[in-house]
């Protein structure tokens, strides 16, 4: 699914993660940083990133949700920090990791996440 949503034109870099849910028990949440040179509307890229993703994968792909974010929480060496998004999108109250790069980005993600719900 990340491979698809990072195959999108405007997408700069991605990660998916797994969220929880009620109904289903866990959805997949794409968090994209957008291109410099992407000038385009929130919820038009949204529909565009589900219906490639529904298409390429199929209904089975629940990608309901794309947020579009500044950067992404990263380690030192690049890695993103995947579990730590997932807490955040879970509505955990996680401490960064020691092997954070950028700590602001990783509150930025969890302030965006706030302001959501």
């Amino acid at each position: 699914m990340e491979k698809v949503v990072a195959a999108h034109p405007d997408v700069a870099e991605c990660a998916v993660v797994a969220a929880y849910d009620a109904l289903k028990g866990q959805v997949p949440r794409a968090f994209v940083v957008l291109k410099a040179t992407a000038v385009r509307d929130a919820e038009e890229l949204d529909a565009e990133i589900i219906r490639e993703v529904r298409d390429r994968i199929g209904p089975i792909a629940a990608l309901r949700d794309v947020q579009v974010v500044a950067a992404l929480p990263k380690t030192r060496s690049g890695k993103i920090l995947r579990a730590s998004m997932r807490s955040l999108a879970n509505g955990d109250d996680t401490p960064a990791p020691a092997t954070i790069d950028d700590p602001a980005v990783l509150e930025s993600l969890r302030l965006a996440l706030r302001k959501e719900n």
